[in-house]
C-alpha cells in the first residue's frame, strides 16, 4: 500500500501537524500526514478564534514564514480586532474570531492543494527504530509506513481521559476516541513522560441567549487580516458579547465541588494557569464577586454559540443549573456540556532547538506532545518541525530562529531551555526583545528567511523589500521636510498639544506620543508625499512606530546583538561537563540534561550562574 519511503511521515492533523505537513510538502519532500480522523484536519477544539495577546504576532509569522494559518484564520473569520491598542505597538496583538466548520474545511482543502502530501486515516502505535535513527511509523492495523523522518503531533489525544464531574471516559475529544500505544512506544525508547490537562466550556443553543441584557462587543471599523498575501479584510462582522457571574452563579458551583474531578482527587495533572476553569477562579479569586463571561459565536451558519471563560469540568447538571443563573443565559439549552481532559506530553527539555529528539535521530515532537496549550503555539512548532524534518533529509544544517527574530524563537527556546511542568502559552511578557517582535513588522523579520528555504516566492520577497524601501523613503522625507507654524498650530491645539513657535522637521511633531498618523497626514507637504509615491496605511504605520520609537528599538537592538555574541559560541553536543571541576553539582547536572547549543542558552538555564558561564568560557575560549 506504501510503496518505498516517505522523506517525511507527520502524525496528527490538528494544527501542528497541518502545518507540519504543508511546510515539509512544500519545500519538496515526499510526505504523509496520518490521523485518525480525516474528517477533523484543522479541527479548533476549544475556542473558535486565532490570535490574541503575543498569539497574533505568532500567527502573523507563520504566515511571514510560508504557513498556512494566517490565510485560513481571514478567509474563516467572522469577525477581527487589533488588541491593546492603547497600549505601545510592541503590545497590539490582532484577533479573529473563527467560523468553526469553515476554518477546518479551508484547511482541508489547502492541504488537498498541496503538491507532495499524501492522506492516510489510521491511528499510530508504534515508532520503527533502528540503531537510534528512526525508520517510520507502525498503525493500528500493523501496516508499516517507512520514513527518513517522522513528526509527532499528537495534541490531546495520548491516553487522553475526559472528565465530566465524577464520570470518566476515554478519548481525545468530545466524541473522538483517545490513540493508545505510542506513549508506551516512547517511553520503551527512554523518553519520559507527564500529564496534563486542559478543559473546555460547554457549548450551547444561541436561539435561548437575551442578547438585550448583555454589552455587545463588535469588531474594528476598518478590520485589518492576517495575511501578508492577498486575503481580503472582512466587509462584514458578527458581534460577539459579554456578560458576567455572580455571587448566586458562584454559590451554585460550590454546590457541585464535592462531585469535581479537580477538587476530589480524580485530576491529579497540571492544568494550564492562565486558562483557569470557572470552579478554579472562584477557589482561587474568592473575593472576586463576578467574572466575564465572552459569549462567541461559532460561525455564519449556526446557533452554536462558545461560552468563553466557563471552562468547567462540574457535573453536567450543576453546569447547566449555574449557567442560567448568568444574566441573559436564563433560558439557554446546552448542546453539549464543558469537560476536563487529561493526556500525555513528554517534557520538551528531551529535544534540540530545532525539534528533534535527543534520543532519536530523525524523530520530531510539536504542539502539545511538547506541553504547549493553543492553537498559535502548536501551528508555529508544527512548521519549525516540517520544516527541520524536511532539511534533516537532505542533510542540511537546521532552521532555528533566535530570540530576537521571532516569538516562535522565544517559544522554541523557553520549551528546550527551561521545559514546563504546566501548559505553556505564549505572552509578550517572555519576550525581552517585544519592540523588535510586533506584528506589522513580521514579514520584514521572516520573509527573507522563508525565501532562502523555498516557502516564500519572489513576489513576496519582493512585496516586503518595496515595504522597506517605501518605509526608509517616507522616514527620510518626514525628517528632511520642514512644517509651516501656521499649519500645524491648529492640529497641535485641537490635540491639546503645546504650540511651536518656529518651523522645524515634521519628524520633530511626529514624534510627540498625543500625534499620530491621522494628524500628520493634514499637512499639505505629507498628503501630497504619500499620493505621490502611493504609500499606504500599513507603509505609514511603519514609518509612525519607527519614528515614535526609535530610541527603544535602538536599545533592543544593541541588547540583541549583544546577545548574539554568546550565540556564537557554539557547545560541541559531545562536550563533557564533568571534567570541570569549578562547576557546582548542580549545574553539571543541568547542562548535561539539556546540552546546549550555545553559550547563550547555557546562560537561559535555571539554576545556572554567572560564574557557571565564566567557567565555560574560559574553557571554550581554550
Amino acid at each position: 500500500m506504501f510503496d518505498g519511503i516517505y522523506d517525511v511521515v507527520v502524525v496528527g492533523g490538528g494544527h501542528a501537524g497541518a502545518e507540519a505537513a504543508a511546510a515539509a510538502a512544500n519545500m519538496g519532500s515526499r510526505t504523509l500526514l496520518v490521523t485518525m480522523n480525516l474528517q477533523t484536519i484543522g479541527q479548533m477544539s476549544c475556542n473558535p478564534a486565532m490570535g490574541g495577546i503575543a498569539k497574533g504576532q505568532i500567527v502573523r509569522e507563520i504566515d511571514a514564514l510560508g504557513g498556512y494559518s494566517g490565510i485560513v484564520s481571514d478567509k474563516s473569520a467572522i469577525q477581527f480586532k487589533m488588541l491593546n491598542q492603547s497600549k505601545g505597538p510592541a503590545m497590539w496583538s490582532p484577533r479573529v474570531q473563527s467560523d468553526r466548520m469553515l476554518f477546518a474545511k479551508i484547511w482541508r482543502e489547502m492541504l488537498e492543494q498541496t503538491p507532495n502530501l499524501d492522506f492516510y486515516q489510521d491511528m499510530i502505535q508504534d515508532i520503527i527504530v533502528k540503531e537510534g535513527q528512526v525508520k517510520g511509523v507502525m498503525t493500528s492495523l500493523g501496516i508499516p509506513i517507512h520514513a527518513h523522518t517522522v513528526v509527532l503531533t499528537n495534541g490531546t489525544f495520548l491516553n487522553g481521559l475526559i472528565h465530566i464531574g465524577e464520570k470518566n471516559y476515554g478519548g481525545g475529544r468530545a466524541g473522538e476516541k483517545a490513540s493508545t500505544g505510542l506513549t508506551q512506544s516512547l517511553e520503551s525508547l527512554g523518553f519520559e513522560s507527564g500529564r496534563m490537562k486542559t478543559g473546555t466550556p460547554p457549548r450551547v443553543d444561541g436561539r435561548s441567549l437575551d442578547y438585550s441584557v448583555m454589552v455587545e462587543q463588535p469588531g474594528d471599523f476598518n478590520p485589518s487580516k492576517f495575511s501578508y498575501t492577498n486575503t481580503k479584510p472582512l466587509v462584514e462582522q458578527r458581534s460577539c458579547h459579554i456578560t458576567y457571574t455572580s455571587p448566586e452563579v458562584h454559590d451554585m458551583l460550590r454546590t457541585g465541588f464535592d462531585r469535581s474531578p479537580m477538587f476530589n482527587g480524580n485530576i491529579q495533572s497540571t492544568g494550564p494557569r492562565y486558562c483557569p476553569s470557572i470552579e478554579d477562579k472562584i477557589d482561587r479569586f474568592a473575593d472576586k464577586s463576578r467574572h466575564q463571561i465572552f459569549v462567541e459565536p461559532e460561525g455564519w451558519d449556526t446557533v452554536e454559540v462558545y461560552v468563553n471563560g466557563f471552562s468547567t469540568s462540574l457535573p453536567e447538571d450543576i453546569q447547566f443549573k449555574a449557567l442560567r443563573a448568568v444574566k441573559g443565559f436564563e433560558k439557554v439549552k446546552f448542546f453539549r456540556p464543558g469537560y476536563a481532559i487529561e493526556y500525555d506530553y513528554f517534557p520538551p527539555t528531551q529535544l534540540s532547538n530545532s525539534l528533534e529528539t535527543k534520543l532519536v535521530n530523525g524523530l520530531f515532537f510539536a504542539g502539545q506532545i511538547n506541553g504547549t496549550t493553543g492553537y498559535e503555539e502548536a501551528a508555529s512548532q508544527g512548521l519549525m518541525a516540517g520544516i527541520n524534518a524536511h532539511l534533516k533529509t537532505k542533510e542540511e544544517p537546521a532552521f532555528v530562529l533566535k530570540r530576537n527574530e521571532a516569538y516562535i524563537g522565544v517559544l522554541v527556546d523557553d520549551l528546550i531551555t527551561k521545559g514546563t511542568d504546566e501548559p505553556y502559552r505564549m505572552f509578550t511578557s517572555r519576550a525581552e526583545y517585544r519592540t523588535l517582535l510586533r506584528q506589522d513588522n513580521a514579514d520584514i523579520r521572516l520573509t527573507s528567511l522563508s525565501y532562502e528555504l523555498g516557502l516564500a516566492d519572489v513576489n513576496r520577497l519582493k512585496a516586503v523589500d518595496q515595504k522597506v524601501a517605501k518605509t526608509e523613503k517616507l522616514i527620510s522625507f518626514l525628517k528632511n521636510q520642514s512644517y509651516a507654524v501656521a499649519e500645524v498650530n491648529p492640529i497641535l491645539k485641537n490635540k491639546d498639544s503645546a504650540p511651536v513657535k518656529q518651523s522645524d522637521k515634521i519628524s520633530k511633531i511626529f514624534s510627540r506620543p498625543n500625534v499620530d498618523r491621522n494628524d500628520i497626514i493634514q499637512v499639505k507637504t505629507v498628503s501630497d508625499f504619500l499620493a505621490a509615491e502611493q504609500i499606504d496605511d500599513t507603509i505609514f504605520e511603519q514609518a509612525e512606530i519607527q519614528i515614535k520609537y526609535s530610541g527603544y528599538i535602538e536599545k533592543e537592538m544593541i541588547n540583541a546583538e549583544k546577545l548574539n555574541k554568546l550565540d556564537n559560541i557554539k557547545i560541541p553536543s559531545s562536550f563533557d561537563y564533568d571534567i570541570l571541576s569549578s562547576l557546582s553539582h548542580e549545574a553539571k547536572e543541568k547542562l548535561n540534561k539539556i546540552k546546549p547549543s550555545n553559550l547563550s542558552q547555557a546562560s537561559r538555564i535555571s539554576g545556572i550562574k554567572p560564574s557557571d558561564i565564566s567557567v565555560l568560557l574560559v574553557k571554550l575560549g581554550r
